[in-house]
């Protein structure tokens, strides 16, 4: 879709008259009128309000004319994967997994490979394969090239193994120690636990990005999920039935 289209489809979608959008970026509403007939795209700094506003990046406000990828992964990236800065706007190089509200996930390329090839392997990789394509794959993108610059030296890496060690030393019955975190997307492990008053319950926001990973045992699966708030870990049965909350602490 080209522009004029884009805009008055995410506008009517969100129920905005061209006099409401207009007060939300602030033009006027022959403005927003000139847009949507294709006389003019708005400017750079509106670009960056109306992605706030409607949460989709530039490059779909554009009409899509780039490709995006993780410049830290590799992953192709559409709206919903896409990563946010600190102050809660969408970062077009990153997906959520590899930047979490600002921060960097990821220090180490090697973690990083460890993490995708499983991922890749379900997709009809080889594991030889996929780890010699991540290899050759990754120097090339921005992150990476540019680590020394954009890393944070290893702060966050800390920040992991305190996490890894607090957990640990919680001692829950029969869960395997934790030895690594990865990023996590809410919308992706946000299990709905049934409470004693016999309503279920989800703790987690769909949109946020975690520390979490999955350990396995004989009979069901211990899931593990936190950031500097709060630590919660739980049991499920396979594709995530019959969850139980063991427990959920704040830090």
């Amino acid at each position: 879709m080209e522009t004029k289209d884009v805009l008055y489809e995410l506008r009517t979608k969100n129920g905005l008259s061209q006099d409401e959008l207009a007060e939300k970026v602030f033009v006027t509403r022959q403005a927003v009128s000139r847009w949507e007939n294709g006389d003019t795209v708005p400017n750079t700094e509106t670009l960056k309000l109306l992605s706030d506003i409607f949460n989709v990046s530039i490059n779909t406000l554009l009409g899509s004319p780039r490709k995006l990828i993780c410049q830290c992964c590799g992953m192709p990236l559409n709206d919903e994967i896409i990563g946010h800065d600190s102050n809660g706007s969408l970062n077009e190089d990153y997906c959520k997994w590899c930047y979490a509200d600002g921060t960097y996930t990821y220090n180490d390329m090697d973690s990083l490979i460890s993490v995708c090839i499983p991922h890749m392997v379900k997709a009809g990789f080889e594991e030889n394969q996929a780890r010699e394509y991540m290899k050759q794959m990754l120097p090339n993108l921005k992150y990476w090239k540019n680590h020394d610059y954009l890393s944070d030296g290893g702060k966050f890496e800390a920040f992991k193994k305190e996490l890894i060690t607090e957990i640990n030393d919680l001692n829950i019955k029969g869960m395997p120690k934790v030895e690594s975190l990865s990023a996590l997307v809410g919308s992706y492990v946000n299990l709905a636990y049934p409470l004693p008053s016999g309503i279920k319950a989800q703790f987690l926001n769909d949109q946020t990005t975690y520390l979490g990973t999955q350990l396995e045992s004989d009979k069901f699966c211990y899931g593990v999920v936190a950031n500097v708030d709060f630590i919660l870990i739980c049991t499920y049965e396979e594709d995530g039935n019959n969850p139980n909350l063991l427990l959920f602490k704040k830090r």
